[in-house]
């Protein structure tokens, strides 16, 4: 495994930012770690990275507990974070002159091309550039290496829809070198690359598993029923989401099986008309956890 973790915790005083993460990022795939705001995604990457120092549990990347990372894995693990702090008066190009004699497989052409397609200015100061520019700089600075682990903390956040797609076309194009690591809210963006899922919510590792394997499960029910919907009392445990809106009952299924469903909705409801099933995107899957999750959370 690229990364892996036992039992990952992090407090601040009394408040558990991150409890007993059991992370398992299998070599070659595109690990996305969602989450609400405060979830604990950051908290998870900066650990990873050597940025902060677990409470307890362990974590290892690239073989290596993450708390002795040096320069021979440092130079295999390429990392861009939202805000990352970079040498403002530096110049672009005097950065990347910098940077590249810390890496030995640093390549000179793939660099030159990054620095083309994503339209960076060399001459510019890193101070100067806008939100987008220093993004684009982090990648740039990230790839032409070719890292076997590529760690993203909200690398979209805040950019507009053209550089996410500039910047999700350049990491396409070397996304079967390396294993990604990705933390983003910017799900759309992310789904065609995406492999395998982690969910966090308050800290807890809520589940993780393959794209295809959660795309199997998961599934947007509507059920059109004669007279005017009403949300069952209690609802399957699998049933999230629950709405019933006039004559339509709509809700997330989470452990689908067309036998399964039908048994239970032939129990639980009455005149039903039709009933249509389709797949749900990830960030549909999001946002129906995180929905799941603020209802609990106050008790409705």
């Amino acid at each position: 495994m690229i990364i892996h973790t036992e039992n990952l915790q992090k407090t601040y005083g009394r408040h558990a930012a991150l409890r007993g993460l059991n992370l398992t990022v299998p070599a070659g795939s595109a690990y996305a770690l969602i989450g609400t705001n405060g979830a604990g995604k950051s908290t998870t990457i900066r650990m990873l990275m050597n940025i902060i120092a677990p409470s307890s549990g362990s974590a290892t990347v690239l073989g290596v507990d993450s708390r002795h990372l040096s320069p021979p894995q440092l130079a295999q693990i390429g990392y861009v974070a939202d805000g990352q702090e970079m040498p403002g008066r530096m110049r672009v190009g005097q950065y990347l002159d910098y940077l590249r004699p810390f890496y030995p497989s640093w390549d000179r052409d793939l660099e030159r091309s990054i620095v083309k397609e994503l339209k960076l200015p060399l001459e510019q100061r890193i101070h100067a550039l806008s939100h987008g520019m220093r993004t684009k700089l982090g990648l740039a600075c990230a790839l032409p290496f070719r890292p076997k682990l590529l760690v993203l903390d909200e690398p979209l956040s805040g950019l507009d829809p053209l550089v996410r797609d500039e910047l999700m076309e350049r990491l396409l194009g070397q996304a079967d070198e390396m294993t990604i690591f990705i933390s983003s809210q910017e799900l759309t963006d992310i789904e065609g690359t995406v492999t395998h899922v982690g969910f966090l919510e308050q800290g807890r590792l809520l589940f993780q598993e393959s794209m295809s394997e959660l795309s199997a499960r998961m599934r947007e029910v509507r059920v059109t029923l004669s007279d005017p919907a009403v949300s069952p009392q209690p609802a399957p445990p699998e049933w999230l989401d629950v709405r019933a809106t006039g004559n339509v009952l709509v809700f997330v299924d989470t452990r689908f099986s067309q036998d399964r469903l039908n048994a239970a909705i032939a129990s639980l409801l009455r005149g039903v008309r039709n009933i249509d099933v389709q797949p749900i995107a990830l960030r549909s899957i999001f946002t129906t956890l995180a929905r799941t999750s603020a209802a609990r959370e106050s008790g409705t």
